[in-house]
């Protein structure tokens, strides 16, 4: 596929681990991997802040640590979080990357997949706007589908797995509302690229 208007292949303007297609906000919040990271693993989860609060611009900031922790009571109980995510995908399908992802963001926590301790070390976060167990949209499923097929363009990605899957018992995103088997079906990898 080609980048509109330039008759080069868009996967050929990933820049530095940054997706071409995708609006950047750059996030303070990530670090480098370790030197033998072998980057194989996608981590999705879901967000929306306040929880089940969709729109505006609280998780770009959040993101970015420039959130108004004063502007809603929920944003206390996560006052002063440092957190981020590779990609973030709104509920209408648009794309934000805040962390490169030759870089380690802080998405996955304490965590565990594959044998593998410390996720971050390894894997790429997507984060969708959505309520932890509610369903998402249509737009964002075909834009996951696509990342993940860019994703796999670049990195040896082997596997796909929730937040839930990584850090079972501590995280539950993003929940029994996202459909693993509509995934499946759109993006085309083998079946034990799942949990």
């Amino acid at each position: 596929m080609l980048e509109p208007g330039s008759g080069v292949p868009w996967q050929s303007l990933w820049q530095a681990g940054w997706h071409p297609l995708a609006k950047k906000r750059a996030s303070p919040n990530f670090g480098p991997r370790p030197v033998d990271a072998c980057i194989d693993l996608i981590v999705i989860h879901s967000i929306s802040l306040p929880p089940g609060e969709y729109g505006g611009d609280t998780v770009q900031r959040l993101f970015t640590n420039q959130l108004d922790w004063d502007a809603h009571p929920y944003f206390q109980s996560i006052r002063g979080l440092k957190v981020s995510s590779h990609f973030y995908i709104r509920r209408d399908g648009a794309l934000w990357q805040f962390v490169s992802c030759d870089a380690r963001a802080w998405h996955a926590g304490q965590s565990e997949y594959r044998g593998r301790s410390q996720c971050n070390d390894d894997s790429i976060g997507i984060e969708l706007e959505g309520l932890e167990g509610d369903t998402f949209e249509e737009a964002q499923y075909l834009q996951l589908a696509r990342l993940c097929q860019d994703l796999r363009t670049h990195y040896p990605i082997a596997h796909l797995a929730g937040h839930e899957h990584i850090a079972p018992g501590r995280k539950k995103d993003p929940g029994p509302g996202f459909e693993w088997p509509k995934l499946n079906r759109l993006v085309g990898f083998p079946p034990q690229a799942f949990p």
